[in-house]
């Protein structure tokens, strides 16, 4: 039997979460000895099943959420970033998608062809799921799926009558089938059990529950198309149910299209340590999110050092209500990028050129925007503050 010394080194060893690395390393009796004091010591057994009726499990001690992730998450955040995460989440399926048809459609221009649409139906699911009124149940469920996908299925991806679900198998494919849904019959009862779990208050951290209700929901997958999307669109609308910013301060799809590769990667290893576990660990999807999003949320957000100066500013009278508009546009729609005023001009549309010129000069006096000048036009950009 393992002796606790080793198991802690091998619990420690940077390969953990990868179990056929970790058995080239350190051979497959080691590591199935591991996998025994894991589950007997370790594994946290989370209350919905895998497609062998095995309860999913994960694994606390490797898991720390930041206190930024809790801050940005629970701030009201000025920097709104819907465009963000309709570009983002669209661009993770590889919808192909440009600022300014996102622009119009926010702005309430309806959408002028296919990919338009898919826009139009990322708006309307984030506008249905911010209200707090609309709870997580079956029918509501439905009702996001309809708002996200209608105009966007081909006919054979219909849900037919009194189905909320798909009515038979699908595949995820890549260079291989990759992964099977869950059995269409068994789709109504699984997926009751899995909203129970949402809207059960229980001893999980609400951050880790979402991770692992976006990894269950793609795990199942539960539609014919569009699961990646509503994985996503259900993770921040259990976030917003449990008091966090309904103002999508930060956007999570941003963070994964970013680092896509390593997203669909973890998906990758849970199912490839299935096999040698015989159990669903959902820890290195948990590890990813922590990683490549949670650990960087402090440092890519808009500091919120700058939020506060321009705060002053406003609570001073110093900043006027046409100019409080087009900071918070500009915190919302160019991030960390660059921009000049005629590209304000073209995008805000609802702001003369006088008045845009004059907000830049005065909120770069502020401490709030910097410049650079080119050849022949200058361009700003929201100040860095450590």
């Amino acid at each position: 039997m393992i002796d606790a010394e080793f198991f802690i080194k091998i619990l420690n060893d940077k390969n953990f979460n990868n179990l056929k690395k970790l058995e080239f390393k350190f051979g497959k009796e080691i590591v199935k000895e591991s996998i025994e004091v894991l589950k007997k010591t370790t594994y946290k057994q989370i209350p919905i099943r895998d497609f062998n009726n095995n309860f999913l499990v994960y694994c606390p001690p490797l898991i720390n959420i930041s206190d930024d992730a809790y801050k940005s998450l629970l701030s009201e955040n000025l920097n709104n970033n819907i465009e963000h995460e309709i570009k983002a989440t669209l661009e993770i399926e590889n919808i192909e998608s440009s600022r300014n048809s996102i622009r119009n459609i926010l702005s309430g221009l309806a959408p002028k062809n296919s990919n338009e649409n898919k826009i139009y139906g990322i708006k309307k699911g984030l506008d249905f799921i911010s209200d707090k009124n609309n709870k997580i149940t079956k029918e509501n469920l439905y009702v996001l799926y309809t708002l996200v996908m209608a105009g966007n299925l081909e006919k054979n991806e219909f849900l037919i009558n009194n189905n909320y679900y798909r009515h038979d198998s699908v595949y995820i494919i890549g260079d291989k089938i990759s992964h099977r849904g869950l059995d269409f019959n068994l789709l109504p009862e699984y997926m009751q059990e899995f909203i129970n779990f949402i809207n059960t208050k229980d001893k999980i951290n609400i951050i880790i529950k979402s991770i692992i209700i976006h990894f269950y929901f793609s795990y199942i997958h539960p539609y014919f198309n569009g699961n990646g999307r509503m994985a996503r669109l259900l993770q921040l609308w259990y976030l917003i149910q449990n008091n966090f910013n309904a103002n999508l301060a930060v956007s999570f799809s941003e963070f994964i299209s970013k680092t896509k590769n390593k997203y669909y990667k973890s998906f990758e290893i849970i199912e490839e340590n299935q096999e040698i576990s015989q159990v669903i660990d959902v820890t290195p999807f948990i590890l990813y999110f922590n990683n490549h999003i949670f650990s960087k949320l402090n440092n890519n957000n808009i500091n919120n050092n700058i939020i506060k100066i321009f705060e002053n500013y406003l609570s001073q009278g110093l900043v006027t209500s046409k100019e409080k508009e087009l900071f918070i546009f500009v915190l919302a729609n160019y991030s960390d990028q660059e921009f000049s005023t005629k590209q304000i001009e073209k995008d805000y549309k609802n702001a003369a050129y006088a008045t845009i010129r004059s907000f830049v000069i005065k909120f770069e006096k502020f401490g709030l925007l910097t410049s650079q000048k080119y050849v022949n036009k200058t361009k700003y950009k929201i100040r860095q503050i450590i």
